[in-house]
């Protein structure tokens, strides 16, 4: 991966840094909790069937100029060229998630960091689980983050992340060692952002994190506030209009010009509600 950041002052900025800080597991750490908070996961382009290219002009003038966020082939994309720049040693790795029981192409992009040669997963794009702190590789004992626990099992294919979620063990994907090139980040995005199949087509998911121990999320018309070891807070969203000052005002997002997403949440909102 050649491609450079043109503008990581401005991307800093946004992480809280009015200068690069070293390439340390300190600087891991707080870079990846505040960027699961400063940007939101969200499928505002997919609900619009929209494709989603990750090329990194085309993701530093979405994200850093016009105040969106986006999924984990652009979040975890940026992320990947701002610690290469910083200095980390980071590539980028394929996962399979894990939903139901019939297989999922292998469409999640997450990190691979190492810092003074121990390996790290990091990841900063997978939704309303998204790990908040750089997860060690080996070692299968639960690690602790500013949210739930979490812990990789090595497998005979390679490597499982689970998270605790009120005492119950759950499995959220699989992943090897292969490093994935610009080509395969630019075909997975493009099989997630226009496949018939793809979980995302036409609709709506966010979710961001709050700080430590808060999460929010948004499924269509319905919003949620985490907060650990409590019952969750739940929200159904009357209409498009509704849900379109949930995405300002809580992940934070700049939505768009004209009227096109406002049609495609509502006609999201009533086809759902009609059991479509």
């Amino acid at each position: 991966m050649t491609a450079t950041l043109q503008d990581p002052a401005t991307y800093l900025a946004r992480l809280g840094y009015r200068t690069p800080p070293p390439p340390t597991l300190e600087t891991l750490q707080t870079l990846q909790l505040r960027h699961t908070s400063a940007f939101a996961f969200e499928t505002i382009d997919t609900l619009l069937r929209r494709p989603v290219p990750v090329d990194l002009p085309t993701l530093e003038r979405k994200l850093l100029g016009d105040g969106r966020g986006g999924y984990c082939f652009e979040l975890n994309r940026l992320f990947l060229a701002l610690l290469q720049h910083l200095g980390f040693e980071a590539t980028a790795l394929a996962g399979r998630v894990i939903e139901g029981d019939a297989p999922l192409a292998r469409t999640h992009l997450l990190l691979l960091v190492k810092v003074d040669g121990e390996p790290y997963v990091v990841d900063v794009g997978f939704g309303g689980m998204v790990p908040t702190a750089p997860l060690r590789l080996h070692g299968e004992e639960p690690q602790a983050t500013p949210h739930e626990p979490y812990r990789i099992v090595a497998t005979a294919d390679g490597y499982l992340l689970r998270t605790q979620v009120l005492g119950q063990w759950r499995e959220l994907y699989t992943f090897d060692l292969q490093r994935q090139l610009d080509i395969d980040l630019e075909m997975g995005s493009w099989y997630v952002s226009t496949h018939p199949g793809s979980p995302f087509i036409g609709q709506l998911r966010a979710a961001r994190t709050d700080g430590p121990q808060v999460r929010k999320t948004l499924r269509d018309g319905s919003f949620a506030i985490h907060r650990m070891g409590a019952p969750s807070e739940r929200h159904e969203l009357a209409d498009a209009e509704a849900v379109l000052q949930v995405l300002q005002e809580e992940f934070g997002l700049r939505l768009p010009p004209g009227p096109a997403l406002h049609d495609a949440l509502q006609a999201r909102l009533e086809a759902t509600r009609a059991g479509g």
